[in-house]
């Protein structure tokens, strides 16, 4: 099952949440700020124990302070030009995330719309990225994963209303 809403992933009740996370997993601004606040400062040393994160990968930590179990901190890329292998790194963030996902037991996961924001990636392109893996995934590999994508921004709902008109859509 896949659906889409508008709000805060830091308030949803689902086994993990996606963390749109810089390489050296330090936190930072937008969702990454945003989730580091809600989780505590344990978030904080669980995500430096784990030595950073290339580019296109994922890590696991608990989720400390926030109402999911785990958090994956997926590092999505930084939009150069588009040949700079950005759509494939974007797809590789994704796909890694539910791989952790599956592998930890997860039945419920959220994405955010990673590397949309400061990171610059197209949002009609991420979009695109993000629903073809998560549904390659789920057809290929584990379809008992319910997937939500969270959008915080009203042109990234907009996009994925446009382009999943058969997902539940709710507009907190």
């Amino acid at each position: 099952m896949k659906n889409t809403i508008k709000g805060d992933i830091t308030e949803l009740e689902v086994d993990a949440i996606v963390n749109a996370a810089n390489s050296n997993l330090q936190g930072g601004g937008g969702v990454d700020g945003a989730i580091h606040k809600a989780a505590g400062a344990e978030l904080l040393k669980a995500s430096l124990a784990l030595g950073g994160c290339p580019t296109g990968e994922a890590r696991i930590t608990k989720a400390f302070n926030l109402p999911s179990k785990y958090v994956i901190h997926a590092v999505g890329p930084i939009w150069k030009d588009g040949n700079s292998n950005e759509l494939e790194l974007l797809k590789s963030a994704y796909w890694n995330s539910l791989v952790l996902a599956h592998e930890n037991n997860c039945k419920t996961i959220a994405f955010p719309n990673i590397s949309t924001g400061v990171y610059g990636v197209p949002k009609i392109e991420a979009a695109h990225i993000a629903l073809e893996t998560v549904s390659k995934y789920l057809n290929e590999v584990n379809s008992d994963i319910s997937v939500t994508f969270v959008c915080f921004d009203e042109l990234n709902f907009q996009i994925y209303k446009e382009l999943c008109p058969t997902f539940k859509l709710n507009n907190d």
